[in-house]
């Protein structure tokens, strides 16, 4: 069997039984991974040198498709329901059996890589996939060992992607064609039917959400992270779309990374070696540093281009709303090597709050940052997914329950501990709407919220007035630099204020019934946190 690239001494796939692939195509370059693309006819190159492929069918993850093998590893320490879902060790040996034999004699591309730049948890990976530009996904998102690391690297867990092949929901139990499936005993994550590429990178990341908490002690964290020159760290929690690739990215500070971390007792390090940044309505003027990271080596998704051109159009959703780009950290000028840095100074709780009620700053107590924190909460606005034409309320524990394995009050209790250990400032930032509704109102201008983040880091914020908003009984500044003071309460942004008391309540109600499920669970200190009805 031939070997191309790069190979650990004596590695070969047989330990998870592929033996009878066709070329196996070991720790190739992003240079040879293109070149593989464009032959295939899987992509082509933009005109700033960043390959675009088309994912197919899938153009985002699928969670219902998402599974956990129940095990006595992970049957009384797994979190399980809509979000993790049972699957039989017995159904998962027959799936990757029929996985195998669809890849028999099919060349396959491997990768070996790590996650968790932190040496005292890193976790070594073996990326196998069936297509070249999965494969230069894998070596964007996850850590890359030197060439001599690689010759004596053993694989922690085993990827395995292969989009070509279909389940059969009748024969192999899975809810339709495509899956995503780990397995924590084999430590093996496979995934099939989708090409999407956030299937890989968020299938390590709930390995780490169960690994670091669990075993460790440590807190994952769905956020992105920056530090400044005083080595104060910043971390920006939110779901999609809420900013937080955007808001890390500052010219003046060090990136460390833009979706997945840990949180140890004295450290915060990112788990990936890249970014995996939405694309949509992407400029240069308005975000510089990933604009200028699309570059050779980025792999740009689903997008669309300028008639007759290679020129990306940013503004084109024909193919989804979700179009996205991965590039390696090191296309980002100023990005932290190793991506590790100090405790935090200061965490930002992103929202995109599309009822236009929130305040677009507030400072919060360490009992509402635990309730804010196992809310979650943003908003999905018309277009998002289909089906949606108004504002719908999205509550994520962590803000980011559909990445966790174990339950929300593990996550929950060590952020607490943190808080509790260290001098740390919590804000509430809403990206959304202000002036009113989603259709009345407008987006919070991207400008303010950088200025307001800014003041808050650099402790501007810190004398600030405050006076308290009602219902929410959140801490608002009266004034911040570079942001019109006007702009800073939410309810004189809105000419009604009438409607304005309404929709606050109707969103308050909301929050109060979402946290239903943690009451039982959760100190009085915290429950008191909750937003209050006005009658």
């Amino acid at each position: 069997m031939n070997i191309f690239g790069k190979k650990a001494k004596d590695a070969t796939l047989n330990s998870i039984g592929l033996k009878n692939t066709g070329v196996q195509f070991w720790n190739l370059s992003p240079a040879d991974l293109v070149e593989e693309a464009i032959v295939n006819g899987q992509g082509v190159l933009t005109d700033t040198g960043a390959l675009a492929i088309n994912t197919g069918k899938f153009t985002g993850r699928s969670p219902k498709d998402r599974f956990i093998v129940y095990d006595d590893k992970t049957k009384d320490a797994v979190w399980w329901g809509d979000i993790n879902i049972q699957f039989s060790p017995e159904k998962f040996d027959a799936l990757y059996n029929r996985m195998k034999a669809y890849l028999t004699n099919r060349d396959v591309y491997v990768r070996d890589a790590y996650a968790c730049a932190d040496e005292r948890y890193r976790i070594n990976l073996r990326v196998v996939t069936e297509f070249p530009w999965s494969n230069q996904f894998a070596y964007n998102m996850f850590l890359r060992p030197t060439d001599e690391e690689i010759k004596t690297m053993t694989p922690d867990w085993h990827i395995v992607c292969a989009p070509g092949f279909k389940a059969d929901p009748k024969i192999d139990g899975t809810r339709q064609e495509n899956f995503a499936i780990l397995n924590f005993t084999k430590k093996m994550a496979i995934i099939g039917g989708t090409g999407y590429t956030g299937e890989i990178k968020k299938g390590i990341f709930s390995v780490l959400n169960f690994i670091l908490p669990h075993e460790k002690n440590v807190l994952s964290m769905h956020c992105s992270a920056n530090v400044g020159e005083k080595g104060d760290t910043a971390v920006f929690f939110g779901l999609s779309g809420t900013g937080k690739t955007t808001l890390s990215s500052d010219p003046n500070r060090k990136l460390i990374g833009d979706d997945e971390h840990g949180w140890t007792e004295d450290t915060v390090f990112n788990f990936e070696g890249g970014c995996y940044a939405k694309t949509i309505d992407l400029s240069q003027e308005k975000e510089p540093q990933i604009y200028n990271a699309i570059k050779f080596g980025a792999i740009l998704e689903n997008i669309g281009f300028k008639e007759g051109s290679s020129t990306v159009d940013y503004e084109d959703v024909s193919i989804t709303q979700n179009t996205r780009v991965s590039y390696p950290i090191h296309h980002i000028d100023n990005a932290l090597q190793p991506s590790i840095g100090p405790v935090p100074k200061n965490i930002f709780f992103l929202t995109c709050d599309a009822f236009g009620v929130l305040p677009p700053i507030s400072k919060l107590t360490k009992e509402q940052a635990m309730y804010h924190f196992m809310s979650g909460y943003t908003a999905k606005v018309a277009g998002t997914e289909m089906g949606i034409t108004d504002p719908e309320t999205t509550f994520s524990a962590c803000f980011g329950a559909a990445f966790l394995p174990l339950h929300p009050a593990k996550y929950a209790e060590l952020l607490g501990k943190k808080l509790e250990e260290s001098d740390v400032n919590v804000w509430l930032v809403n990206t959304g709407w202000t002036g009113g509704p989603y259709g009345v109102g407008s987006r919070m201008k991207l400008s303010y919220t950088r200025a307001m983040i800014s003041a808050a880091m650099n402790g501007e914020l810190e004398n600030a007035e405050y006076k308290t908003l009602p219902i929410f009984d959140l801490s608002i500044p009266t004034s911040c630099p570079g942001v019109p003071s006007e702009i800073l309460n939410p309810k004189d942004t809105w000419e009604d204020k009438a409607a304005f008391d309404k929709t606050a309540n109707e969103l308050a109600a909301q929050f109060i019934e979402n946290f239903k499920i943690y009451e039982k669970d959760t100190s009085e200190e915290i429950l008191n946190a909750a937003p209050k009805v006005l009658v």
